[in-house]
């Protein structure tokens, strides 16, 4: 009997991608969003694609209206696939390109294998023609041509004029991710932060918003990278040089020399190279007192989260995911719960012109949110700016700092011999029993698994045998001590004050 085709769905929450995920049938999920005509095209291929694989879920999702399956899978840009195979993620592609989506849906399939070319035309799919016209709608949009079913590497005349009139918008002109307003990476934070620092005007055009200027301008600038800062039509570079020309003094020397504006020292100025508006906006307008307060705040560590919720209660996602990479880097910090002030709630938002929570700030410097935050720490930039701002000292990780990583990396950390639902001894069983019994969550690590950490982990703490159980990275002993803790009714308090 034929198996019946799945039809495309509509994603609706976190809950419902993770039970058909679970089910581990092939699947690909497209994140899109309404006003990216890349996104459109790309629609009609993964409508074709979906007849030519009835085997295979075709999943789509709204990546603004749904910011948590979005941030979940890292999703900067659309359109955006995802593909799983065995319940597994297996797969990326970022951008519009017809082909590779064929051939990558057709390898999740198993209809071709590893290693082979892209070949979507030649895989007898009805979606073979709609990829190949797809293409051609997209070189035209591009002002590219076509040669052997790829995009050509050149501009066309009519993109090529419409980067030369954005990039001679304004003296000083910023392609970015996001807005100055909302910056979507963290390197266009800070090239942001480093203009308003030198009171110039300047204009943005969010690259996110159109796949031609972003694609286009890599190939125009020959910089395959954003963001990407002009002066005076002149490209001075990304983020790596704005920080050097700035903190050498040599940014404020080409602003003069090209007799670039700047603006009044209580002014932020940004300008949208998109809608033509913008200008000069005035100052904050916080009180004397409110604005000492949250720099007092904002000063009071060297490293801080304004949060929802408290490091080890985090009370949304998002606050919990930079918990979780402060802790993974093995970064000292403070945290301040924004749900308890809503005087620094509301008027942080204003000072630091930073809407959302959580917001992380090293030595007094806004670095950005959880989204931000994940993206310099996979980048290497996170560890980058600690070095810099001197919070670590060194690159190098010690077998020591691996061991405190693994012992702060849950709240409650049981050292273990197995697994919690696979306990290898009966130690290690009588402790995860108790832990469970208490209703209370914790990691594990099975020290099994790892000879190097079993011993070296003896020594760092003192205690000869396993299991060993911690606490917001103390130790608190081992199976006689957790028991009698749980025979007492203690260890619930113990293990949450």
């Amino acid at each position: 009997m034929a198996a019946t085709g799945r039809a495309l769905k509509d994603v609706r929450s976190a809950e419902e991608l993770k039970a058909i995920i679970g089910e581990g049938a092939p699947l690909v999920l497209h994140f899109w969003a309404s006003w990216c005509e890349a996104s459109k095209h790309m629609d009609q291929v993964f409508s074709q694609l979906a007849t030519d694989f009835p085997l295979v879920h075709f999943l789509k999702v709204e990546a603004e209206e749904q910011p948590e399956i979005s941030e979940t899978y890292s999703v900067a840009a659309v359109p955006f696939f995802v593909f799983f195979k065995g319940g597994k993620m297996v797969d990326k592609l970022e951008g519009a390109d017809p082909s590779s989506l064929a051939n990558k849906v057709a390898k999740v399939a198993e209809s071709v294998k590893p290693g082979e070319p892209d070949a979507p035309a030649s895989l007898g799919m009805a979606a073979g023609p709609t990829v190949l016209e797809t293409v051609k709608e997209l070189s035209k949009e591009n002002g590219k041509s076509l040669n052997g079913g790829q995009l050509d590497s050149g501009i066309g005349e009519q993109l090529k004029l419409k980067l030369q009139q954005l990039i001679n918008s304004h003296p000083v002109m910023l392609f970015m991710k996001g807005t100055p307003e909302s910056p979507q990476c963290g390197f266009s934070q800070k090239v942001v932060n480093i203009l308003r620092n030198e009171k110039v005007k300047f204009g943005s055009f969010d690259i996110f918003t159109d796949n031609s200027v972003r694609e286009g301008l890599k190939v125009f600038s020959n910089w395959p990278t954003f963001p990407q800062l002009y002066c005076k039509g002149e490209l001075l570079g990304g983020c790596d040089i704005a920080v050097a020309m700035h903190e050498s003094g040599e940014l404020r020397e080409v602003f003069r020399d090209y007799g670039v504006e700047t603006a009044d020292s209580d002014e932020k100025v940004t300008t949208n190279a998109d809608t033509g508006k913008g200008g000069v906006f005035v100052s904050s307008g916080l009180s004397t007192a409110l604005s000492d307060r949250l720099s007092g705040l904002i000063n009071s560590a060297a490293v801080i989260l304004f949060m929802k919720g408290k490091p080890d209660e985090p009370r949304c996602g998002y606050s919990r995911k930079v918990v979780d990479i402060l802790r993974e880097e093995n970064i000292k910090f403070e945290s301040f719960d924004i749900l308890t002030d809503d005087e620094v709630r509301q008027g942080l938002k204003v000072y630091s012109n930073w809407s959302s929570y959580p917001q992380l700030y090293i030595k007094g410097e806004l670095i950005g949110g959880s989204d931000i935050v994940l993206e310099m720490q996979k980048s290497g930039e996170l560890k980058k700016v600690l070095l810099e701002k001197g919070i670590i000292h060194t690159e190098e990780t010690t077998f020591e700092d691996h061991l405190k990583r693994l012992i702060i990396s849950h709240p409650i950390m049981l050292f273990m011999k197995g697994t919690p639902d696979a306990p290898r001894c009966g130690f290690s069983s009588k402790v995860v029993n108790a832990l469970k019994s208490a209703g209370l969550e914790f990691g594990s690590f099975d020290i099994l698994s790892d000879e190097e950490v079993r011993q070296g982990l003896k020594k760092f703490s003192n205690w000869p045998t396993y299991p060993q159980l911690y606490y917001k990275g103390e130790l608190v002993g081992g199976c006689d001590i957790v028991l009698e803790l749980s025979n007492s009714g203690e260890l619930l308090p113990t293990l949450s004050a």
